[in-house]
């Protein structure tokens, strides 16, 4: 039945590997049912309702991508986004964690049409590469500098604004020797190298005092606090509009991106480049976004730590549905989970920031039209703090710098129309 249904002895594969690919994807990507409440805890949203929030979403994207879709890729709330919501929306615009689910959830509707018509095609061939690497790069800086804050070698300095931190802290020492481990494990392609370092530091730092464990296992705690309390008319005003775009630009690059590099490692691409079921990978993502935000987490989304699956031979949705009961599985283990301290999440997202910034070394570096804006994009997202805001600054380093180049025809009017609403944000908002 499993062989007809996914095309196991079609694809190569059989059921023993599809579950060892579940379970090694699973082990990649495990660090986000940590890391993501923690992010989101800081909006004042409940700890707990998130961690379940953030298992079911997975849950969802997963068993859409497996059983719809039919592909070996793992879901969860993406890193970067749930960033922004928390860090550039609610932090620092003011805004509601309701309403910034609220934005979510329309993002979400948003890329469901556009996954299901042609629009998709023109925006994603409209926007330069050189953007969409620098909008990655950027989120990566950005994820950098919130783990070098949270680990403490990074601190508030009223003469440079950032100076370093006591690095002889307990806390900070157990961060950088985190960071270390998941880069010793992951070059020697262990699985897991990322949620083994969150561990090992929080198990070295019960006999310091700075970490304490209280159980393993529970019943999944009560998602009340969050389902159903997304403010959409809120996200509707006309302040949160390039929120909505964030949302929906970054997912649908991120995406589609991440579905092009892990269809190339299957072998799933065609002889055009193209994949055979992209539509139906994107509603997958789209609906798991539209499900999270119902949930209570920000924007879930394709993860790159797919490929860790794909490498030991998964090939059908299968994988996915592995991945899929393993998240299910960690709804009991919540006294485990909210035992991990903050100084053994921040090496994870620097871990993961290491990884986002390496689509700049694929720039044009002759041609300074395209580098320029990229550029300012990446270190505008840090530097302002918000990611929108380096992104409407990159975009409208491009359109302006192309002009002024005498290479206003490379511009697509997508571009300035994305510009346009930036500039508009910028000036009137």
């Amino acid at each position: 039945m499993l062989d007809r249904f996914f095309g196991l002895t079609e694809n190569g594969t059989d059921v023993r590997r599809e579950l060892l690919a579940g379970l090694t994807t699973f082990l990649t990507m495990a660090y986000i049912v940590v890391v993501n409440p923690s992010i989101l805890s800081d909006t004042g949203m409940n700890w707990d309702a998130v961690f379940v929030a953030t298992c079911l979403a997975a849950v969802l994207g997963c068993l859409i991508m497996g059983l719809y879709a039919n592909y070996p890729f793992g879901l969860a709330p993406g890193m970067g986004l749930n960033a922004y919501f928390t860090y550039g929306v609610v932090l620092g615009m003011g805004v509601a964690w309701q309403t910034a689910l609220g934005a979510v959830f329309i993002s979400g509707i948003l890329f469901l049409i556009i996954s299901v018509l042609p629009i998709r095609e023109w925006l994603i061939n409209a926007i330069p590469m050189s953007l969409k690497m620098a909008i990655s790069a950027g989120i990566g800086f950005f994820l950098a500098i919130i783990a070098l804050k949270n680990a403490g070698i990074v601190v508030n300095s009223d003469a440079t604004l950032v100076t370093l931190g006591d690095l002889t802290a307990t806390s900070t020492l157990l961060a950088l020797l985190g960071f270390v481990i998941m880069v010793g494990l992951s070059y020697r392609e262990i699985p897991g190298a990322v949620i083994i370092g969150i561990l090992a530091v929080s198990i070295i730092g019960v006999p310091f005092g700075v970490a304490e464990f209280d159980g393993v296992v529970s019943m999944p705690p009560d998602p009340s606090p969050t389902f159903m309390q997304m403010d959409i008319g809120g996200a509707l005003e006309m302040g949160l509009i390039s929120v909505v775009l964030v949302f929906l630009f970054v997912d649908l690059f991120d995406s589609t991106g991440t579905l092009v590099g892990l269809s190339h490692r299957a072998g799933f691409l065609d002889k055009d480049g193209k994949i055979g079921r992209l539509r139906s990978a994107l509603l997958a993502d789209s609906g798991a976004t539209i499900g999270g935000a119902v949930l209570g987490t920000s924007t879930t989304t394709t993860y790159i730590e797919s490929a860790a699956g794909v490498n030991v031979g998964g090939r059908t949705g299968l994988t996915a549905v592995v991945i899929a009961g393993l998240f299910l599985l960690s709804l009991f283990f919540l006294p485990l989970v909210s035992a991990i301290p903050g100084y053994a999440t921040a090496p994870a997202l620097l871990f993961v920031a290491c990884m986002m910034v390496r689509g700049l070394s694929e720039l044009d570096w002759e041609d300074v039209t395209d580098t320029a804006p990229a550029v300012v994009t990446a270190i505008a997202m840090p530097l302002t703090y918000s990611i929108a805001d380096g992104m409407g600054l990159g975009f409208l380093t491009y359109v302006f710098g192309k002009t002024l180049a005498g290479k206003g025809k490379e511009v697509h009017i997508a571009v300035w129309v994305i510009a346009g609403l930036f500039a508009a944000r910028f000036l009137l908002i």
